[in-house]
């Protein structure tokens, strides 16, 4: 296995701060596994396996495709005939995988194919970049291991550079502890009519241990192995759980159904975690080994292309995607580069050192990144699909507030530098989509918080859970005090579910779904409230 010398430097360090015995005993070669950066070289290779030696159904975990171009969409599944055992059940040996993109569900007019090959270092992933595909159309997509045929998807390719599409829909999804309930929200979304995108904006895996019933699925029919019963800390702790999360039928569905667009928030890694450093008394050297564990893990098991293979503990995933010149997307990560949170985290009174201008939510550049983006920006709609509340929440009636030091209220300096730049170039109809919080929320982002009757710069769009938190209500306890406390919030709702998000040359227009429980199976989807912010004019009126 080969490593870049930043990935190098990080191993040694680790290892001196560890301790040799601890660092062999603890990490051992799964660290430096999670700290690769490169494939072998070909005479270092894994030898190959034949397709044809597979018994077992090795399409375990479905299939998935996503960040759509104009002109091609990446393709994704992993080898698993056993996802729950470490090696999915295949031996450290390379895979070829065919695989093909079809115009049809019946794969009568194929229009592209090729082979990939399933390496055992990144857990026999598979990472297609299907090309030369046309702008703006359905395509179905399936791979082949010597007998075995998955289970079809599809996908959308973005409309062409230039072009004005009608319209544009996303669902946008965040939150979906498993051990919370039943992912009925992504069977209903897997249903859903003309989605261009699925945008998961973060805690698509939960690092808390799963019991063998499955926590609050409170299984009956099966139990889960004791390897779920544990914290997500090394590479194969990692790997397992998304095993589990992805045999989730409903999920599956999701996936084969749309493409995906994803970015992380903590719980991919750690809660709350603020960059390099933990949220628990361990050493930092120690945190970016988990931290290379997870990057690689979701790498390994979203569709993603080759920028974001990860280096080391680092992977970049912020990235911009272009719908034609209805909308520019950019994804953002407020994890991996932000300051630590201020005042000890949680809610509180904002202080100086909360309050300092220099501290960073994206790290310098990324803020510059986005900044150019938006300068050169042709797209009526910039969305910015992002993790944690950039709108001020205020939690009381009455002064002192305190605020989340989590979200972009922790970060005051930062939030003020995105709102002066998207200002600065001309960005006329900012939509911000968020998740995090497990509810549903409509805000207007007002240019100053402290004065309600500022300039709108633009509406944010917060969905709830898919299950973390559990049922939740309706109107939670605090429904009254924060619709109150914060006149720019239009809409709050606690139960869980997703939001459809429609754009056109007129208007935004969001649909906050949500189901009545998570924690029994098969509950019925209702649209809750919907929503609409006219082009040019920002600000969420009731539909």
């Amino acid at each position: 296995m080969t490593h870049s010398p930043s990935a190098d430097a990080e191993l040694r360090a680790a290892a001196r701060h560890l301790g040799r015995r601890r660092f062999l005993t603890v990490t051992g070669a799964a660290a430096a596994l999670a700290l690769s950066t490169n494939l072998p070289s070909t005479a270092h290779a894994a030898p190959a396996l034949d397709p044809g030696r597979i018994t077992d159904d090795p399409f375990t975990l479905g299939v998935a495709s996503g960040d759509p171009r104009h002109d091609s969409v990446v393709l994704w599944t992993r080898l698993a005939p056993r996802p729950y055992e470490p090696d999915g059940g295949l031996p450290a040996e390379r895979v070829t995988v065919g695989w093909e993109i079809a115009r049809d569900e019946r794969f009568r007019h194929v229009v592209a194919r090729g082979a990939a090959t399933a390496h055992p270092e990144f857990h026999h992933a598979v990472h297609v970049e299907a090309e030369g595909l046309a702008p703006g159309r359905d395509y179905h997509y399936r791979f082949r291991a010597g007998r075995w045929i998955s289970p079809a998807g599809r996908t959308r390719t973005a409309p062409a550079p230039g072009a004005v599409p009608a319209s544009l829909n996303f669902a946008l999804a965040s939150c979906q502890a498993y051990h919370q309930g039943y992912y009925t929200a992504f069977g209903h979304m897997a249903r859903e009519e003309d989605v261009d995108a699925v945008l998961h904006l973060g805690d698509y895996l939960y690092e808390y241990a799963v019991d063998s019933a499955g926590g609050d699925r409170k299984y009956t029919d099966r139990t889960l192995p004791e390897a779920f019963a544990r914290e997500t800390v090394t590479l194969e702790d990692y790997r397992l759980r998304y095993a589990l999360y992805k045999t989730d039928p409903d999920l599956m569905a999701a996936h084969a159904a749309h493409p995906w667009i994803v970015t992380w928030d903590d719980h991919e890694t750690e809660n709350n975690y603020a960059g390099g450093i933990p949220e628990n008394d361990v050493p930092p050297e120690e945190f970016l080994l988990r931290r290379a564990a997870a990057y690689r893990a979701y790498y390994e098991n979203m569709p993603l292309r080759r920028p974001q293979r990860p280096q080391g503990p680092d992977l970049r995933l912020y990235r911009r995607l272009h719908y034609g010149r209805l909308a520019q997307l950019d994804v953002l990560d407020t994890r991996q580069y932000r300051d630590n949170q201020a005042n000890g985290d949680g809610w509180k009174v904002p202080t100086p050192e909360s309050q300092d201008p220099s501290r960073t939510m994206l790290g310098a550049t990324q803020e510059r990144w986005l900044a150019d983006g938006w300068r050169r920006s042709e797209a009526l709609w910039n969305v910015v699909p992002q993790q944690v509340v950039l709108s001020r929440r205020r939690n009381r009636i009455e002064g002192p507030w305190p605020v989340s030091m989590d979200a972009w209220d922790g970060y005051p300096g930062a939030r003020e530098r995105f709102l002066a730049d998207a200002e600065a170039a001309g960005v006329d109809n900012l939509v911000v989509l968020t998740g995090d919080v497990h509810v549903h929320y409509g805000l207007d982002v007002k240019r100053d918080f402290d004065d309600p009757g500022s300039r709108t710069a633009g509406v944010e769009i917060v969905t709830s859970s898919i299950t973390s938190g559990r049922d939740g209500a309706e109107r939670p306890a605090n429904w009254q005090t924060l619709m109150t406390a914060n006149p720019h919030m239009r809409y709050y709702n606690g139960r869980r579910g997703y939001v459809m998000l429609g754009l056109d040359r007129e208007r935004l227009r969001a649909d906050y779904r949500t189901v009545p429980a998570v924690t029994t199976p098969g509950a019925p989807i209702a649209t809750a409230a919907s929503f609409v912010s006219p082009a040019g004019e920002p600000g969420l009126l009731p539909a």
